[in-house]
């Protein structure tokens, strides 16, 4: 099993709506290197960080379970989105989407800054690379972070 943190803005999508929703496709991707991770590296059962981006405070909120293999994003085809790509296809598409469903709402939000002041913290790709909406997460990360949110 691998661990992994996805991000949204709590205003567009949060873990309350995802609790209250039970599961969610993860659409809208438009980064390569977070397609490929969700097209190529999750597998089902994978846990993933639920992340509140641009919040005030950012941080961890909860852990979703992945719940389908990769598809094609259908908001790629859907010419009404701003997701739409028109040089996505259908025989060939270029942009996927995961279904996660809902596990648990920390008790405590785990903000950027209490993991940037762990030091057995200081090699997660977050503080590497910031802007990466899918994300992997080492185990040891992965288990503090939990123990973290569950005080």
């Amino acid at each position: 099993m691998r661990h992994w943190l996805i991000k949204s803005e709590p205003e567009v999508y949060s873990i309350k709506d995802m609790k209250r929703d039970k599961s969610t496709l993860w659409e809208g991707v438009r980064n390569y290197q977070a397609r490929n991770n969700m097209q190529k590296e999750m597998n089902l059962g994978d846990l993933a960080f639920f992340y509140h981006s641009n919040a005030e405070p950012p941080g961890v909120a909860g852990i979703v379970e992945v719940c389908s293999e990769a598809l094609p994003d259908p908001l790629a085809f859907d010419k009404k989105s701003e997701y739409f790509d028109p040089k996505s296809k259908v025989d060939s598409p270029t942009w996927y989407a995961v279904k996660f469903k809902f596990k648990e709402e920390f008790k405590t939000l785990v903000s950027l800054s209490t993991i940037k002041g762990r030091k057995e913290l200081a090699n997660m790709v977050l503080l590497k690379n910031g802007r990466l909406s899918v994300q992997p997460v080492g185990q040891k990360e992965f288990d503090l972070i939990c123990k973290l949110g569950r005080e």
